[in-house]
């Protein structure tokens, strides 16, 4: 049986695994049984996908503790997606103008008005969808490789 830090390696040099293969790669990768009727595409994938996960450290621990929050039952709506902490403030300059934003319990404050989101925000200053982390800055905008 192939180690799981060499799965994804030998999934593209070996393209041809064999479904007992792949379903004890499953069972050492997620410590369970594999759901019935999955296809060895679909369970290929997911392997690949696992292995990527952990070589690259998996998830972040504020990404893993949100999942495991809905998991266990807890409305998506109440569980906290962002690692922004109250009391944080953001500035933003649009058009001439200076924004400030602060982070409170219910959400994003800014002009006495409660706000859902950063994107809302984004939306409401520019007109237009834009994500609010990367209208405020927090996120870096991508280069074409």
């Amino acid at each position: 049986m192939l180690s799981h830090q060499h799965w994804a390696g030998a999934m593209l040099s070996e393209p041809q695994i064999s479904r007992p293969e792949l379903l004890a790669q499953w069972d050492v990768a997620f410590r369970l049984a594999p759901p019935p009727y999955l296809s060895v595409a679909f369970i290929t994938k997911a392997l690949a996908y696992h292995a990527q996960c952990t070589r690259a450290g998996g998830l972040p621990a504020q990404t893993r503790r949100a999942l495991e929050q809905i998991a266990s039952g807890k409305p998506v709506s109440t569980v906290p997606l962002s690692p922004t902490k109250v009391g944080t403030h953001y500035v933003r300059e649009w058009n001439g103008r200076t924004y400030q934003v602060a982070a409170v319990a219910a959400g994003f404050e800014m002009d006495g008005r409660i706000w859902p989101s950063l994107s809302a925000i984004a939306k409401h200053i520019t007109g237009t969808t834009w994500s609010g982390p990367r209208f405020f800055g927090l996120t870096k905008v991508r280069t074409a490789a």
